[in-house]
């Protein structure tokens, strides 16, 4: 479709939500787009501005309870905003209807391999899931634009896949760093946890504190050793294919959105600043969100809120060989709805930029 043509129909199946609600926040402003049906579980028959005040005399939508057949009839794209393994159970569905195309904002199709689910997701994949993985699209627009184009399937990535992976891949790719040893020591606001009620988010609970949490096993590991692995083994010679391991820890910023990732890695050889410079403006240079910090400038969480730039900078460690990445995002807007608008435009042949740049 170009972008001289109609719009096109979009619905929003958990709009409740703050994904949901930044989907609804970009999109009343995106020109080639018309909104149809906002689907939630708890709110039916309200209207959206009664659960969001900000959409007064903005939008005048009812919140229907879910109708695939209503959605997929009605609709060109649908977004869907759920918790983690409950898209699994819509998404094959909605894409059986001819022509309907799905950006999935949860974890439900990111992984490529099924067993990853059980592990990390204490859910086992239904079979039509199964099958959906091999076709779904990892929506990285700045990786995978040209997949993206031709999708029906995209699974939108994790906040914290986001920062870390675009903060990463271009060294890993162009294989000036070792796979083995990384670190990504990653701080989210309170709104990366979603709007369900939890002790830990407490106002009480988390202002004037910072707390590291699942230092362990956080369920985006395999998402970003996923990824890294692929930009990794994407270049090598040999036969034999690198999985990459990561350690991984997240942290509770007392705020309410933006990602900062930090990010260690061992250089394989002595490199300047310039030549790193260099590998990132090369392979970032058609991305026209990501922005790249001449050192010693390094990005900050206020830079990107309620943007869809990724900020990126980096320090290198001479003396130890070690290349620190700092990578900034803001977690609803490029670490979740923004990336799908992103993602969404490629898709249709709309500027990528549409909606996005306020």
């Amino acid at each position: 479709m170009k972008n001289d043509e109609k719009k096109i129909k979009v619905s929003i199946v958990g709009a409740t939500g703050y994904s949901g609600k930044e989907l609804i926040r970009i999109l009343l402003k995106h020109p080639y787009v018309e909104i149809m049906h906002l689907v939630s579980a708890s709110y039916v028959g309200k209207k959206i501005a009664e659960i969001f005040p900000d959409f007064l005399n903005q939008l005048d939508r009812e919140l229907i309870e879910l109708d695939t057949d209503k959605i997929s009839r009605d609709s060109d794209l649908v977004f869907t905003a759920l918790p983690h393994t409950v898209s699994m159970k819509i998404v094959p569905d909605l894409l059986n209807k001819k022509g309907l195309k799905i950006i999935d904002i949860s974890a439900d199709f990111r992984l490529k391999n099924p067993d990853n689910y059980a592990e990390w997701y204490q859910t086992d994949l239904n079979k039509e899931s199964q099958f959906l993985l091999k076709d779904a699209v990892y929506g990285l627009p700045e990786i995978y634009a040209e997949k993206i184009k031709k999708a029906s399937l995209i699974a939108n990535p994790g906040c914290y896949p986001t920062s870390a992976i675009l903060g990463v891949v271009p060294l890993l790719f162009n294989q000036l760093v070792s796979p083995e040893g990384i670190i990504v020591d990653a701080k989210s606001g309170t709104s990366g946890a979603g709007r369900k009620l939890s002790l830990g988010l407490h106002f009480t609970e988390c202002n004037e504190s910072f707390k590291a949490y699942k230092c362990l096993k956080h369920n985006h590991i395999p998402e970003i050793e996923q990824e890294l692995s692929f930009a990794y083994n994407s270049k090598k010679q040999q036969d034999r294919k690198e999985e990459i391991k990561i350690s991984f820890t997240p942290h509770l910023l007392p705020i309410n959105r933006g990602i900062l990732s930090t990010c260690y890695l061992n250089l394989v050889n002595s490199c300047s600043t310039t030549e790193v410079l260099k590998v990132y403006e090369d392979f970032y240079k058609d991305a026209p969100f990501i922005r790249i910090f001449k050192p010693p400038t390094l990005p900050e969480i206020r830079f990107v809120e309620k943007t869809n730039y990724c900020d990126i900078g980096f320090a290198i460690d001479d003396r130890t060989g070690i290349i620190k990445v700092i990578s900034v995002i803001d977690n609803l807007t490029k670490g979740a709805s923004g990336q799908a608008i992103q993602n969404m435009n490629i898709m249709f042949g709309f500027p990528e930029k549409s909606g996005l740049i306020q």
